[in-house]
């Protein structure tokens, strides 16, 4: 594959190594300091793009892409009040986007079993439920991406709870996500479920990006050929 690299900081040169060893070719590196050479790229010389970026310019360039036939896969997080525009461009110009908050393979068998342990833990309301996340002090967007849709696949059971809320645990009627930043940290998150009596917990600790890059990789190589909107449910049939 020709992969047009969007985003060159930790995360896309840990994804560059990834694909280089695997023997895809970069077809670019596109950054903050010459974002308008994206401009110049075009499905003629790209097989898919790769996109990490801050959230102020991720829907962007994302549309760039789909308006371009260049298909992409995103895992940026903070911009999702546009995540339905970027659907809409998708069915529009009849293109490919992969989405996840978090490419790891670990990861999502996280969120698979966070869902399955929610719809059993609803029926004991002894037990209050809360999440954790800590990330690196450049984490930009607080409750991080990976936060979020741990905190939706619980809301999927937990109808009484109005939504989630960002460090505030004294808000009853919403699932709180407490984040902490701290250095060198790369990602860990935790569910808690916790009554006067005794704690259950799930958690995934990450230990390095390389995870992340894999599963980016995969999903690139994957979306060859497809028409549509997917993300890690699609690629690994959870």
């Amino acid at each position: 594959m020709r992969i047009l690299l969007i985003g060159y900081g930790k995360m896309g040169k840990t994804i560059e190594q990834m694909a280089v060893a695997q023997g895809h070719e970069i077809a670019g590196r596109i950054d903050h300091e010459n974002a308008q050479e994206l401009q110049k790229y075009t499905s003629a010389d790209t097989d898919v793009a790769i996109e990490f970026t801050h959230p102020a310019s991720a829907f962007e360039n994302i549309s760039y892409c789909l308006k371009n036939g260049i298909p992409v896969v995103s895992g940026s997080t903070g911009w999702l009040s546009h995540f339905e525009e970027a659907k809409a461009l998708c069915q529009e110009y009849q293109g490919a986007f992969f989405y996840a908050s978090n490419y790891s393979v670990g990861v999502n068998l996280f969120f698979h079993f966070n869902e399955y342990i929610a719809r059993k833990m609803q029926e004991y309301q002894a037990y209050g439920v809360s999440i954790r996340e800590i990330h690196h002090l450049q984490k930009v967007d607080k409750p991080s991406g990976t936060g979020i849709t741990t905190a939706e696949g619980i809301l999927a059971s937990y109808k009484d709870l109005e939504g989630w809320v960002a460090d505030n645990p004294e808000e009853k009627t919403k699932l709180n996500i407490a984040s902490e930043r701290e250095p060198n940290v790369v990602g860990t998150h935790i569910v808690t479920y916790s009554s006067e009596v005794d704690q259950i917990e799930l958690g995934h600790v990450a230990h390095s990006r390389a995870g992340f890059a894999e599963g980016a990789v995969m999903a690139a190589a994957w979306l060859q050929g497809r028409q549509g909107v997917y993300g890690m449910k699609d690629l690994l049939n959870l």
